[in-house]
């Protein structure tokens, strides 16, 4: 696999920092997990449980190895940095200055390893006023601008559900460590990552951005392109009390559409987002109400029309597409797993499907 013989050392939990560890195990990295005593990741504790673990920590943190260490002790701080003599990257999710304070900063694991790559992740980065502050996903969604136009059809603020900031963050981090092991090859030496997952998400908005840094002004969502003013791009109500998505705006759908439903003379108010298509939405509103999901679905097939059907989660892992591409795994206990999405025509991904119990290898890697 690609990354066979890469050594990661990961003090990192909960979301952003586990899936990147993790997309580097898919692909056949050593992934060393550092826990804390007790308790180890917290989220060995959240959510369902459908076998030795919750669904939230094997699918975060499948084919990685355990190890149990209590940072505040000396002696385990000099089996972590024993650990990291022979690392290839680090990746720590803790409050900005934590790591330094321990005496695991990336001056004092470089001055030892000067190949390292050290990756920290962090709601705000590593300098700013707001590097003491803490905060998950939403907060920074919030404090970035992605809240401020996401919205649900009363007009208030509403909370995704995919957090975006979170994932953003792990993908820039991955990028950027695999960027760095790249350059390694030239220079023979490591580097530091600071990701903030406020500038991940800030630069993930890139297109909603236009009002704010051509004219220093907030859009209304509701007449923007992606967030309630076009017509198609929207959601709309079925008969049987689902939905359905129409996800393109490119003129040649909006006649596609149009003109299969016997009004092309409306196509020339989909030219631009904003309330001139109100009359536009008014008459697809009436007309998706007529027909059940199923029945669009089979009607919009043939259209050529960029749409998608609104699935529950167990419906969307069920959906042929993802289930032909391989996305869906089982286990020899009968549960179900995420592949990895990065699909090589070589050397794909291979997963290891068993999650590490706390400090299972422990003995193994330690040495005690």
């Amino acid at each position: 696999m690609k990354l066979a013989g890469l050594r990661v050392v990961d003090l990192s939990v909960f979301l952003p920092g586990p899936y990147l560890t993790r997309a580097l195990a898919d692909h056949g990295a050593e992934v060393i997990k550092v826990e804390a005593p007790g308790e180890g990741d917290p989220v060995r504790h959240l959510g369902l449980a459908d076998g030795p673990s919750t669904v939230y920590f094997r699918n975060f943190n499948r084919g990685k190895k355990s190890v149990v260490l209590n940072l505040k002790e000396a002696r385990d701080r000099d089996a972590l940095l024993a650990l990291c003599d022979g690392a290839d990257v680090f990746v720590e999710t803790f409050r900005p200055g934590v790591m330094e304070r321990l005496g695991i900063g990336y001056a004092q694991l470089a001055a030892r390893n000067p190949r390292i790559v050290y990756c920290s992740i962090s709601a705000f980065g590593q300098d700013g006023p707001y590097r003491e502050r803490p905060s998950h996903d939403l907060g920074v969604e919030a404090v970035g601008g992605a809240l401020s136009v996401s919205r649900g059809r009363d007009g208030l603020p509403a909370i995704p559900a995919v957090p975006v900031a979170d994932m953003t963050a792990a993908l820039h981090g991955l990028a950027g460590i695999l960027m760095a092991l790249l350059r390694r090859r030239e220079t023979g030496q490591g580097d530091y990552l600071d990701i903030s997952m406020q500038d991940c998400l800030v630069s993930a908005s890139a297109n909603l951005l236009g009002p704010a840094l051509a004219e220093d002004r907030q859009q209304d969502p509701r007449h923007e392109r992606t967030t309630g003013g076009s017509a198609f791009y929207q959601i709309y109500d079925t008969s049987d009390g689902r939905h359905i998505a129409l996800a393109g705006q490119e003129m040649k759908f909006v006649r596609n559409l149009l003109g299969a439903l016997g009004r092309p003379e409306l196509a020339p108010l989909c030219e631009r987002p904003g309330p001139q298509q109100q009359p536009v939405e008014r008459f697809l509103r009436e007309i998706f109400r007529t027909r059940t999901q199923a029945e669009w679905v089979e009607a919009l097939s043939g259209l050529d029309v960029c749409f998608g059907e609104l699935k529950t989660f167990p419906e969307a892992l069920r959906d042929p597409q993802l289930l032909h591409r391989g996305m869906v795994l089982g286990d020899a206990l009968g549960r179900r797993h995420l592949n990895s999405p990065i699909r090589f025509l070589r050397e794909p991904a291979r997963p290891d499907l068993h999650e590490p119990a706390l400090g299972e290898h422990g003995a193994r890697i330690l040495g005690r």
